[in-house]
């Protein structure tokens, strides 16, 4: 099966005087996946996430959408299988090709939650606000279970709730790619494991293709639900692949400076990590399961 390309980058380059920050990043992002990127903090994962977004401007190289005619209605829709330039679409055709959930939102207005999630439809709303955006709405605030607190003012909320709030957001905005940076931050255990879940269940409908690009912390998060995964490091993508193929001893070794052990569950595909790291000259085991299983059902 041929895989439909909705976002390709080709060597790009950002940086500031001094501090080159991407080093010819190459990439690619396809319908129905689920891509995390890896790497310890200011590795490039943030300002890549921008440059694909056009929140920065990218020095050199390239980025391209696939599938824009379609996703955003415009033109004739007979060029739905073209590449189109990042600069080739105004912040409007943007915001409905792609929705972007930053590490932190602040917010010291006051507004409800169900009107914070319908600030994701403005793309879409002319003179007024629509029975599809009502319906929009209603259904992200049922699909990531936000009901409790639909009607709370969102600067009363705690950081997860405005948290999953602004990712319900993300969602109403109906784009087709999401953008995520460091989504789960803010979340408890079992808000974690829902908001990827619920991200996945999103890429993987064949009928409405989407996919999502999500800078991630959390290596047992990524293994359990990325497709794929970017390692980056100094501003290069120095491995990518399956979570199987990436989190090896030697790549995490070379990304987050520990050794490691992989070890192998005898009673169906996962696998484990076993992590040690050198803490106050004394040697401490820490173990953390990260686990994948290859064609698991996320429900």
């Amino acid at each position: 099966m041929v895989l439909s390309s909705i976002i390709t980058v080709k060597n790009l380059r950002f940086g500031y005087p001094k501090n080159e920050v991407l080093k010819g990043i190459d990439l690619t992002l396809h319908d129905n996946e689920l891509v995390c990127l890896l790497g310890v903090n200011g590795a490039g994962k943030s300002t890549l996430l921008k440059c694909i977004l056009g929140i920065l401007k990218h020095q050199s190289g390239n980025i391209s959408y696939g599938n824009v005619a379609q996703a955003i209605n415009v033109g004739d829709g007979n060029t739905s299988s073209q590449s189109i330039s990042s600069e080739d679409l105004d912040p409007m055709q943007m915001a409905r090709y792609m929705s972007y959930v930053p590490q932190s939102v602040k917010s010291s207005f006051s507004i409800d939650v169900y009107d914070t999630i319908m600030l994701g439809r403005r793309p879409y709303i002319g003179w007024s606000i629509s029975e599809l955006d009502r319906e929009i709405v209603s259904k992200t605030i049922e699909f990531l279970n936000l009901e409790d607190f639909a009607f709370r003012k969102f600067n009363q909320l705690s950081g997860g709730e405005r948290q999953r709030v602004i990712i319900g957001k993300a969602i109403a905005q109906s784009p087709r790619v999401f953008v995520l940076d460091e989504p789960t931050s803010d979340l408890d255990l079992k808000n974690q494991i829902q908001v990827m879940k619920k991200l996945k269940i999103l890429v993987s409908d064949e009928n409405s293709p989407k996919a999502a690009l999500v800078a991630i912390h959390d290596i047992n998060m990524a293994a359990r639900f990325a497709d794929r995964i970017l390692l980056m490091s100094d501003g290069e993508i120095i491995a990518g692949g399956t979570p199987r193929d990436v989190l090896t001893p030697e790549n995490i070794q070379k990304v987050f400076g520990v050794t490691s052990d992989v070890i192998e569950s005898q009673e169906d595909n996962r696998f484990w990590i076993h992590v040690k790291d050198e803490i106050g000259g004394e040697l401490e085991d820490k173990h953390v399961i990260w686990e994948h299983q290859n064609n698991e059902d996320e429900g």
